[in-house]
């Protein structure tokens, strides 16, 4: 009996929140035995939402996708501020009154287009070699560079003051790969000076890929148990906006052991290029330039 073909392909999660970006990849990994996974953008653990997972051939092409923007959902709380940034640090109230609706659409407008943002002490960032949630954990505070994010879009679609203490602001937020949503809350309650924290957040899309879409892990289980889990799968250059190139036979084995091949007479422009065979499989991803094509990722074995 002929062994089934490798598991290849992008499964788009919904996220509930509790288990971490690297549960849901080693709960994929373990459903559907394959042993290279990966995912596309990292969420909190208190987050939900969007979390596209790349198994098989389709990890090599995780790196395409790590500069997609990223839109999300998030409630955010006034009147205090938190440790984490968010709902599961130590609160501390805030030193001015509760804003109104306006002044918070008011003090949003500083925070729409290229601006500079300081991680979250409690976040994975790096410093010399440790964690800065590591450092913080241990009563350390980190010394966090700020780096250039862009906020695209940045709207207040609900408020919530029936605690006037402590009201509440749903924002919709579309933003560079890279944009803490948690520290968008802390400065902006800085900025008011009433302090502020994130209550929840959903990531309602990662570039391509949108919560309409994702798949709760109980169907991922289901259709595993059925036998259906290739029925979840997009395919792995699902959402890659590369042109495509078909190649005969001949070519396709050229470019299968590496070498570059010179497209006479045809007008490839300059970029990455996915290239499929006769029979419309990926192939490949390869860089043209200058009327040649030269091979980056080969998926022929």
């Amino acid at each position: 009996m002929a062994e089934p073909a490798p598991l290849d392909g992008i499964l788009v999660v919904a996220k509930e929140p509790g288990p971490t970006s690297h549960d849901i990849v080693a709960l994929v990994r373990r459903l559907t035995g394959v042993r290279r996974v990966g995912h596309g953008g990292t969420l909190d653990p208190f987050a939900a939402g969007v979390l596209p997972v790349f198994i098989g051939h389709a990890t090599r092409l995780v790196e395409y996708h790590m500069t997609d923007e990223k839109e999300y959902r998030a409630l955010v709380c006034f009147g205090a501020r938190s440790t984490t940034d968010d709902l599961d640090g130590e609160l501390t109230p805030g030193d001015a009154p509760a804003p109104t609706r306006a002044q918070v659409e008011d003090g949003l407008a500083v925070f729409r287009g290229q601006i500079e943002q300081v991680p979250p002490d409690y976040s994975a960032v790096r410093i010399a070699g440790r964690k800065a949630y590591e450092l913080a954990r241990h009563g350390e505070k980190p010394e966090l560079r700020p780096r250039l994010v862009t906020v695209t879009r940045l709207d207040l679609i609900d408020w919530d003051a029936s605690e006037p203490a402590r009201p509440t602001a749903t924002l919709d937020v579309r933003c560079s790969a890279g944009t803490y949503i948690r520290a968008l809350a802390r400065d902006l309650g800085e900025r008011l000076g009433c302090g502020a924290y994130m209550g929840a957040l959903t990531r309602t899309a990662s570039g391509p890929f949108r919560l309409e879409q994702a798949r709760p892990l109980d169907d991922v289980r289901a259709a595993l148990s059925a036998g259906r889990v290739r029925e979840l799968l997009l395919p792995m250059d699902a959402g890659l906006d590369f042109p495509e190139l078909r190649l005969s036979a001949i070519d396709t084995a050229h470019l299968a052991r590496g070498q570059q091949l010179r497209r006479a007479g045809e007008t490839l422009g300059e970029g990455l290029v996915r290239v499929r065979d006769e029979r419309g499989r990926l192939v490949a991803i390869a860089r043209a330039g200058d009327g040649l094509l030269r091979p980056e990722k080969v998926f022929l074995t």
